[in-house]
């Protein structure tokens, strides 16, 4: 049983598609609506990621999940929610780590795809009972309140860990923490990621980690939401480059944008969105933070950091 927010019924993803090609920035749920961008996205993953392709970045999660199971060694019963899922693959690790610790488990993969929450579901099938397994379709960048869904499942009083991994980068800064943070209640401990740029010069750190998204896999999985749309490769070209913070603030992100050679039309409902040639649509950024700044946005939800 998949259980699916009011911020994912076909009339909002339609309101949200319709903004997103309005204003000319796509809502970054919409690359993995499909089952086949979902599989796209999970190979990128599994070719590009650290936690995949190195060794040493996929001994920080285990050194995490090792931490957070000693923090956690006197609640017998703990409740775990992934935000933002994708396909589980640390969550997984994570529940498996505390069912061999002897911990009675409840689990709730949430992320904006189905076809995601599904395989992160089935992830975690040999260390969550059924019945404790509850997946959650919703798009994490609406005010939606999350503490009353969750309140409702197995285990809903045990302590909670909350995982936040993959997310940061693709939400304006100053956004998204605060919309979230109210999953937490005194006690409880958010895993969190955060993509940095590699070495001491920040803005040579992120000229390096450019070619993870510069690559045949990146471009071919942001494509398609255009080519689903009914656009065509030839209407233009998709340019993926290293821009400043929109906002004036200290951080670089990785941009893809579509340039359009040609005019093209397209429909969505009775609602018509014409796209000029020389014009642009954002399709996708992905921002690269500094540990100074992480900490900052964390305390100002009162939320403190233990590592």
């Amino acid at each position: 049983n998949v259980a699916v927010h009011a911020s994912q019924f076909p009339e909002t993803v339609r309101r949200d598609l319709a903004c997103s090609l309005r204003t000319r920035c796509v809502n970054h749920k919409f690359h993995y609506d499909s089952v086949k961008q979902a599989q796209k996205w999970l190979a990128l993953h599994e070719a590009y990621a650290p936690s995949q392709t190195d060794p040493a970045g996929r001994a920080i999660y285990e050194r995490c999940f090792e931490m957070i199971a000693t923090l956690c060694q006197d609640s017998p019963r703990l409740q775990v929610v992934g935000l933002g899922c994708g396909g589980g693959e640390k969550e997984a690790r994570l529940l498996q780590l505390l069912r061999r610790r002897g911990r009675m488990l409840a689990y709730t993969p949430c992320d904006v795809s189905t076809a995601l929450v599904l395989v992160a579901h089935q992830a975690a099938a040999g260390f969550v009972s059924p019945d404790r397994c509850q997946p959650l379709v919703c798009d994490l960048a609406t005010p939606a309140d999350l503490s009353g869904l969750l309140e409702t499942t197995k285990l809903a009083q045990s302590p909670r860990i909350v995982t936040f991994f993959g997310m940061m980068p693709n939400f304006e800064p100053d956004t998204i923490l605060p919309r979230r943070a109210g999953l937490l209640r005194r006690g409880d401990h958010l895993l969190l990621s955060a993509n940095l740029a590699p070495g001491r010069n920040y803005a040579a750190g992120v000229e390096k980690i450019l070619p993870l998204y510069d690559n045949a896999l990146t471009r071919d999985w942001l494509f398609t939401f255009l080519l689903d749309l009914g656009f065509k490769s030839s209407d233009g070209n998709l340019s993926i480059a290293i821009e400043n913070c929109p906002s004036g603030g200290e951080l670089k992100r990785v941009e893809a944008s579509f340039q359009f050679r040609r005019s093209r039309d397209i429909g969505i409902g009775n609602e018509r969105f014409r796209f000029k040639a020389g014009e642009s649509i954002r399709l996708f950024f992905s921002y690269r933070h500094t540990p100074r700044q992480i900490r900052r946005l964390l305390a100002a939800q009162e939320i403190s950091v233990l590592k």
